[in-house]
């Protein structure tokens, strides 16, 4: 991203806007020449997120930046920056106290700071023939000298992570024409090289001769031919293994269970977020310094409808060797996830998450603003739990309730895919365990949080990035 982020221990003369925090109770910068009363007769309170312009005609606009009645946290910290942000307009140079909060340290301010700035300033120029004009180009974090160094290095630390979210969310937007299989595996190559990361890429035959009849049935119907990128990042003496693994179905139309046309199928481009995210979170972490050793799996395909298309009642044979019955092509993301959860557990990790835009159940269960997340291991749950917290995407454990499991029974296969009307996320949460033996395994189901209707906090309209953040944590706070 584009955006010049510098630390200083006063304001820039030259800045077009300053974004002043102000709590729900207390004292009012002086710096906004208004009164507590004055502010509340223009409806500010200083709620978290609310904002004031105040214009000048001889010098900076200054915008009062609600912080809340309690103490910061990271979380409405990075609203307030969003919030900021978007009051800000086109204004293309922002300084900000916000990182400069006692009750946070000076690291954490400053990467919540510039992640919420970072992400709220992002826009998706896409095919539109008109450049976008104005908007944050530059941010000064103005910050007392004994928190200057960690506030340096939050501020690094946030551009990075921004910017890994940002390309998810790039990848995501994308026409499905303009991020094929093939142009996705060609991204994550440059994206390996950029990013210090080793690489493979499996072709079709490949696939086959490996045994992973997942990726090869699901994209019997498509014209474009799927790839299975594996990135790998290895440190010196390294504390732990983890494996990553991402739905990447480019476009999903249903297959021959065609999905209706309506507003969730037009966002089927968005069914690779999952590989999206963990392409993008994989190159963050030379950067990072990750201790960890981490694997990602992308799982790359087209799911669509023709003369060659899988059919319901076909059997699948997996990279693992377990078999599955075939009762709706549109529950094509576990196939995938089932050939790449079997080979990242060949790799005999300490741990292994998945990542996927899976079911519309969970949708249902839990909304548009948080993901599920199922597993076999509590403690690993919990820790997906807490970089869940620390990045504010939120996610809720559902049960992996094995009396379900008899509802995947099928007469001809191991399994079938899907298994009845309800409880839709724990049922492919369930087929998914299937392929992870006794490794410790979670899954996140982001389905739901995978699109913002419209600019909300940190998000920006479309596809949000989500979980590129949180497997960024979970990755560097992993240990065996």
């Amino acid at each position: 991203m584009a955006v010049n982020v510098q630390i200083a221990r006063g304001t820039p003369k030259t800045v077009e806007s300053i974004g002043v925090p102000v709590g729900a109770h207390g004292a009012v910068p002086r710096s906004l020449g208004l009164s507590r009363a004055a502010l509340v007769a223009h409806g500010f309170e200083g709620k978290v997120g609310q904002t004031l312009v105040l214009p000048s005609t001889t010098g900076p606009t200054h915008i009062a930046v609600g912080i809340g009645a309690d103490k910061p946290t990271a979380s409405s910290l990075r609203n307030a920056a969003a919030a900021l942000v978007r009051a800000a307009g086109k204004r293309v140079s922002i300084a900000t106290s916000l990182a400069d909060l006692e009750g946070v340290d000076a690291a954490t301010a400053a990467q919540a700071t510039v992640e919420g700035a970072l992400l709220a300033a992002y826009r998706y120029q896409g095919l539109k023939t008109e450049s976008a004009t104005g908007g944050l180009q530059e941010l000064t974090l103005v910050v007392g000298e004994r928190r200057t160094a960690g506030a340096r290095l939050g501020a690094d630390r946030g551009s990075v992570t921004a910017s890994a979210a940002a390309l998810a969310r790039d990848l995501a937007n994308m026409p499905p024409a303009h991020l094929t299989a093939r142009m996705f595996a060609d991204k994550a190559v440059e994206v390996a090289g950029a990013s210090g990361l080793e690489i493979e890429v499996f072709n079709k035959d490949q696939l086959t001769a490996m045994g992973c009849g997942g990726m090869i049935g699901v994209n019997k119907g498509s014209a474009e031919p799927p790839r299975v990128v594996r990135l790998t990042y290895t440190p010196r003496n390294p504390r732990g293994h983890l494996v990553l693994v991402g739905k990447g179905v480019m476009y999903d139309s249903g297959g021959i269970s065609l999905k209706p046309s309506d507003g969730m199928h037009a966002l089927m481009k968005m069914d690779m977020s999952g590989a999206a995210a963990v392409l993008a979170a994989m190159s963050t972490l030379s950067a990072l310094k990750c201790k960890s050793s981490v694997v990602g799996y992308m799982m790359c395909t087209d799911n669509m409808p023709s003369g060659s298309a899988f059919k319901l009642g076909d059997v699948l044979t997996f990279r693992n060797g377990k078999t599955a019955e075939i009762h709706n092509t549109d529950a094509e993301g576990r196939l995938v996830l089932a050939d790449g959860l079997s080979l990242g557990v060949e790799a005999n990790p300490d741990a292994i998450v998945d990542i996927a835009t899976l079911t519309g159940a969970v949708i249902g269960a839990l909304g548009q603003k948080m993901a599920g997340v199922l597993g076999n291991n509590q403690p690993l749950i919990e820790r997906v739990k807490a970089a869940s917290v620390d990045t504010d995407e939120s996610v809720w454990q559902l049960p992996l309730e094995q009396r379900y499991r008899k509802l995947l029974d099928s007469n001809v296969a191991d399994m079938k895919n899907v298994g009845g009307p309800y409880g839709g996320a724990i049922i492919a949460a369930l087929f998914l365990s299937e392929f992870v033996g006794e490794t410790p395994w979670a899954h996140l189901d982001i389905a739901g949080p995978m699109n913002s209707e419209a600019d909300d906090g940190w998000l920006s309209r479309g596809g949000t990035g989500f979980g590129t953040r949180l497997l960024i944590q979970l990755a560097l706070d992993f240990t065996a």
